[in-house]
């Protein structure tokens, strides 16, 4: 009887070290399902950035406004309009469901300072919040197609900072319309090419001022895995700043691209637009330019952008100096480097300088300049 005794307690001593271990190794309870898996089990997508930025300029670029602006110098930027700030230019959320069958829809929001300026008409002074995009989507073979508001089918530069290898955006960028409302179908025929014919409200209107709806056609080219063109064209009625009234405005933008290799590229776009009693004495006004990109890219977390771009605004209507100094051509040269040390992160500097052959610029004691010099840094996270 001693010796079970003695053998128990040994057993037991042994044991209790095993059960303590047995419970200290439990695994932990599973945890709940994260955001991002529940919107991938439902088909959703959601993806966002940041871009702040410090913006200096030479100039008096501040208070100018493009189109019509209170005092006669002339403004060439579209978001980088500050003298010297720090800027939070954009925070943008997507959220979309697309499937390749049956419908769907994509909702797009940016937040920011230059929700101010994509604004479609009607607008709100000091704008900080802008749904850039939202649609419904029907996919059925090769056809798409949407309806709402979504973004315009010219240029090469867009709206989203995450979108673009340059801080600034072009002149070509701030000549075409930004948004349409209306409806979109996109046939493509192969893998290499798609057709795009749409009718909207206009450039950049959520609601139709004059009845007449605009057409808008596009074409996309992929022959080559190195090569893509894409061409577009606007036609339809819309107001002009300078007659007060309406005419027909008529835009066709050709934009080409080509990768030499993974890491060096060239990219080209040429734009004219036209509009009838834009004037106004009720004559025609045309603008047009041409635009080309060099992008190198060395090593996958350091990148060399080079822009050159020259601009005519015929008839001084686009930049809004058509009573002082019509017929003035614009040139700029653009420089931006850019560090990207994670895929999430990048941190990008640009220098750039704009140049018109009439002095149409302000400096800050109210003179004229044919030159305008600017500096930005950029933080742009991506989640």
């Amino acid at each position: 009887m001693k010796k079970l005794v003695i053998a128990s307690a040994i057993s037991a001593l042994f044991a209790a070290p095993v059960a303590v271990f047995a419970q200290a190794a439990a695994p932990a309870a599973p945890a709940g399902p994260t955001l991002d898996k529940v919107l991938e089990a439902s088909g959703i997508t959601a993806t966002g950035y940041i871009d702040a930025q410090y913006n200096y300029a030479n100039r008096n670029i501040e208070g100018t406004n493009v189109v019509a602006p209170a005092t006669p110098g002339a403004n060439t930027r579209v978001f980088d309009v500050q003298n010297n700030s720090f800027v939070l230019h954009q925070v943008g959320l997507t959220l979309a469901k697309q499937p390749k069958e049956g419908f769907g829809g994509l909702v797009n929001l940016t937040m920011g300072k230059d929700a101010n300026v994509i604004q479609s008409a009607p607008t709100t002074v000091n704008a900080t919040f802008d749904v850039t995009q939202a649609y419904v989507q029907w996919a059925g073979g090769p056809l798409t197609v949407i309806g709402g508001k979504f973004t315009t089918l010219s240029g090469t530069e867009v709206i989203a900072s995450s979108g673009n290898t340059t801080i600034s955006r072009s002149m070509l960028f701030g000549a075409v319309p930004f948004t349409h409302t209306g409806l979109r179908a996109t046939w493509a025929l192969n893998d290499m090419v798609s057709i795009i014919a749409g009718v909207n409200n206009g450039w950049d209107e959520l609601v139709d001022p004059n009845r007449q709806k605009t057409a808008e056609l596009g074409l996309t080219l992929t022959p080559t895995k190195a090569l893509s063109v894409a061409v577009s064209g606007y036609s339809g009625n819309e107001p002009s700043a300078a007659s007060g009234t309406n005419g027909k405005r008529t835009s066709a933008d050709v934009v080409a691209s080509y990768a030499f290799t993974d890491a060096f590229s060239l990219g080209l776009e040429y734009l004219t637009v036209s509009q009838d009693k834009a004037l106004a004495n009720g004559g025609k006004a045309k603008y047009s330019g041409f635009a080309g990109y060099l992008t190198l890219m060395p090593t996958p977390k350091f990148r060399a952008v080079l822009r050159l771009e020259q601009f005519d605004d015929h008839d001084g209507v686009h930049f809004g100096v058509f009573t002082t100094t019509p017929q003035t051509k614009y040139k700029e040269g653009t420089v931006t480097v850019s560090y990207l040390p994670a895929d999430s992160f990048e941190l990008r500097g640009e220098v750039r300088t704009d140049k018109a052959d009439q002095a149409v610029y302000l400096d800050y004691a109210g003179n004229t300049s044919k030159t305008l010099s600017t500096f930005a840094l950029q933080g742009l996270y991506k989640f």
